[in-house]
């Protein structure tokens, strides 16, 4: 975490995955940002306070309250923050409340610190074009089959049994990787 200097632009980013948000901080911090870093809504609320950012990354999904939460609050400290809210479990309805709470933009994980850059450039509310190749069917089913079995901790039966669908189809699901 660096301290704030008055010639770059603050950021916060949260994010419970702790990688993750080294690596990303250090590839913003070569942007010209000072970052400031926590692992959940809980962490980042007293930072905020104490130094409301000119710009936010937040995850949807951590331990605690959800991301929602910080951004509706950021959005209330000030109303310029420019905020991206990040998630691994995108839907439309989750992307319509982030920006609705006031999110500058929505971005699916994995994204690297050039996409964020870019949707820090962008309002949600521009026109934006539709992109060409959305989501197949097949993506979206393997990322949530994923997503149930992390939530099982790898246990295929659970999942399985969570999804409503027999144990060999789960397995013979996950061998195959979607384009």
């Amino acid at each position: 975490m660096s301290q704030p200097n008055n010639d770059t632009p603050t950021l916060l980013l949260v994010d419970d995955d702790a990688t993750f948000r080294s690596v990303l901080s250090r590839a913003l911090e070569k942007r010209g940002f000072t970052v400031t870093t926590a692992d959940s809504v809980e962490a980042a609320i007293p930072l905020a306070l104490a130094n409301p950012p000119e710009f936010a990354i937040i995850d949807l999904k951590m331990h605690g309250a959800s991301g929602l939460m910080l951004v509706q609050k950021l959005h209330e400290l000030d109303a310029a923050t420019r905020i991206v809210m990040l998630t691994g479990y995108a839907n439309i309805a989750t992307a319509v409340e982030a920006i609705k709470l006031g999110a500058t933009q929505y971005l699916s994980k994995p994204a690297n610190a050039d996409e964020i850059m870019a949707a820090f450039g962008h309002s949600a509310c521009a026109d934006v074009a539709v992109e060409t190749h959305p989501t197949s069917v097949d993506k979206l089913e393997w990322e949530h089959i994923n997503r149930v079995l992390h939530e099982q901790k790898g246990n295929i039966s659970n999942t399985a049994r969570v999804l409503n669908m027999h144990r060999r189809t789960l397995q013979r699901k996950l061998a195959k990787r979607p384009a």
